[in-house]
């Protein structure tokens, strides 16, 4: 079998199929490719705690209307049968977007925490695909490495935060996040 005859043959998932796996399976389908997901680690689940929580906040004390949904949070990408995502952390301001089955279309911001086994689809695959869907804002949130680097797609801005340093959300004039 030759190379052409192999692409042919690559099976092509739908949103559909991500619903027929067994209980409690978790995965992620991109351009209609599904890749599982490892149960989070302690830490993991430790930093989207404490970003959650700060990010509520922030949202609660300042009136805001964007609504925030740690993971698992079906996330329709872009609003086709071949992209659905759980990011880690997505903040949705157009609450049209929103019903009981998920956000259908991009939020404006997105947090992943980098896994061992996340590490290609965190900084690469979704790093991809979120600006094409829409995204504003893009964390990848780097537990070994004590970083956080922030993509400002709006403003074709890339920066990279230690854990210690205060990080400005651009989705969010004038609010800060250090994670010491």
């Amino acid at each position: 079998m030759d190379a052409v005859e192999a692409l042919r043959k690559e099976e092509i998932y739908i949103v559909e199929d991500i619903y027929k796996l067994p209980e409690g399976e978790r995965a992620e389908l991109i351009d209609g490719q599904i890749y599982y997901m490892a149960p989070p680690g302690r830490t993991h689940q430790k930093l989207s705690m404490a970003l959650s929580n700060e990010i509520s906040a922030y949202i609660r004390e300042n009136g805001g209307d964007c609504e925030i949904y740690a993971a698992p949070f079906a996330v329709f990408l872009n609003e086709d049968d071949f992209n659905y995502v759980e990011p880690d952390i997505s903040v949705i301001c157009d609450v049209e977007k929103l019903d009981e089955k998920g956000c259908h279309g991009a939020p404006d911001w997105v947090i992943e925490i980098v896994s061992p086994a996340s590490r290609k689809m965190d900084y690469y695959k979704k790093l991809f695909q979120y600006p094409m869907a829409g995204v504003r804002e893009y964390w990848v949130v780097d537990p070994d490495r004590h970083m956080v680097t922030v993509y400002n797609f709006e403003q074709d801005n890339m920066e990279e935060y230690a854990f210690d340093k205060e990080i400005p959300v651009g989705v969010y004039e004038g609010f800060f996040i250090k994670l010491t």
